[in-house]
């Protein structure tokens, strides 16, 4: 299924090709995020013109609206959405964190109650790998439970245990013709729970393994030390993904920690607020600063909206309310992540990307505001 084709030799960065169902990915990668069988404001076109590879879809989401009912009438997520290409499904694990008010953790799953009507849901291994079957994504998650940052010792263990128990259960589960499983590594920031559960979940065999319990309300560094300490135990032949990560400048340094798979709803979610990407960071178009600036949103970009419209016409339609504003915001930030990702993979392939870091890391200066975009998400439903 993966198949891992160079390694930098002054990083853990590796260039590889994942085989699906539905086509090969080359990573690394970024999973756009269509939570609710759309990434926002953007067509299909728009993300296969831009060299999207493959999608991530919410199964908690998606089980609520438009319920399996509907997804099983249509034949699936692919045909529902008419998307062609590989989907990655979460479990709706992640939703044991963000939705900590109205659910209780069971043995066996998790009780909730429905943020939109208030309404009794119980999930679990067996439910979640069921919802991803019918869905029909080319790789599902498993249920995990991912603990909030700051949680005591004891909760941290029980949550691994919990973990690492569901992933077995996963691992039992009927798939969709040619569905992958791929495990996820909880344990904190603590080195002794994060070996434990990455060499239990390895001895399950699953398809590839996920980095999880990142970017739940931590500082950077210690996001980082969560991927270091987990990397070293995770199989070189298999995928490695990073969940809910993150700036473009911290995909750079985990690629060079030995990360290959990665999807964040910060491209979509800041540019509804006006914020663009750029290589030297991001920048407010709202801003009376670029109201008669008539280049494009970044020099050199190649996406629809550079090549097309100016900053002082997109500050003019963001700020009248205009939709077609927002759509070429994130047109230009979904495009700018998948072109660093496809960058790295350049560099890779030359072995040049110690050089492509170092360059990229001294020009990008990150912004409070979308650091604030970032723990917004991390802390919400983290749906886009």
């Amino acid at each position: 299924m993966f198949e891992l084709l160079t390694t930098d030799s002054k990083s853990r960065a590796r260039r590889g090709r994942l085989r699906t169902e539905r086509g090969i990915v080359e990573t690394p990668v970024f999973m756009p995020v269509g939570t609710q069988a759309s990434v926002k404001a953007l067509d299909n076109r728009e993300l296969a013109e831009m060299g999207t590879q493959i999608l991530l879809g919410n199964t908690y989401h998606l089980s609520l609206r438009p319920g399996m009912e509907i997804m099983g009438l249509a034949g699936g997520l692919h045909r529902f959405m008419n998307w062609s290409g590989p989907i990655l499904t979460d479990s709706g694990g992640f939703q044991v964190f963000s939705l900590g008010k109205i659910r209780k953790i069971k043995e066996h799953g998790v009780e909730f109650r429905s943020h939109l009507d208030g309404s009794a849901i119980f999930l679990g291994p067996k439910e979640s790998m069921g919802i991803q079957r019918q869905l029909g994504s080319d790789i599902a998650m498993v249920f995990d439970e991912c603990p909030p940052h700051h949680s005591p010792p004891e909760e941290v263990v029980r949550a691994v245990k919990r973990t690492i128990r569901w992933a077995a259960e996963c691992r039992e589960q009927p798939r969709a013709a040619g569905q992958r499983v791929f495990g996820i590594v909880q344990g904190a920031s603590d080195a002794r729970l994060r070996e434990k559960c990455a060499r239990e979940l390895v001895a399950m065999d699953f398809d590839g393994y996920a980095i999880g319990g990142v970017s739940v309300g931590e500082p950077e560094p210690e996001m980082m030390r969560a991927v270091e300490l987990t990397e070293p135990y995770l199989p070189a032949e298999k995928a490695r993904y990073a969940m809910g990560l993150g700036t473009p400048a911290q995909l750079v340094e985990l690629v060079a920690r030995g990360v290959d798979m990665f999807d964040c709803v910060l491209p979509t979610r800041v540019a509804r607020n006006g914020t663009a990407f750029t290589r030297k960071g991001t920048f407010a178009i709202k801003g009376g600063a670029v109201k008669a600036e008539f280049g494009p949103i970044e020099e050199g970009c190649r996406c629809f909206a550079c090549q097309n419209h100016t900053r002082a016409y997109i500050r003019h339609l963001l700020n009248v309310n205009e939709i077609l504003g927002l759509r070429l915001v994130s047109i230009h930030n979904s495009y700018f992540y998948l072109q660093v990702m496809h960058e790295i993979r350049s560099h890779l392939e030359a072995g040049t990307f110690d050089e492509f870091r170092r360059e990229f890391m001294a020009n990008y200066v990150p912004t409070s505001k979308v650091r604030a975009a970032q723990a917004a998400a991390n802390q919400g439903l983290r749906s886009d």
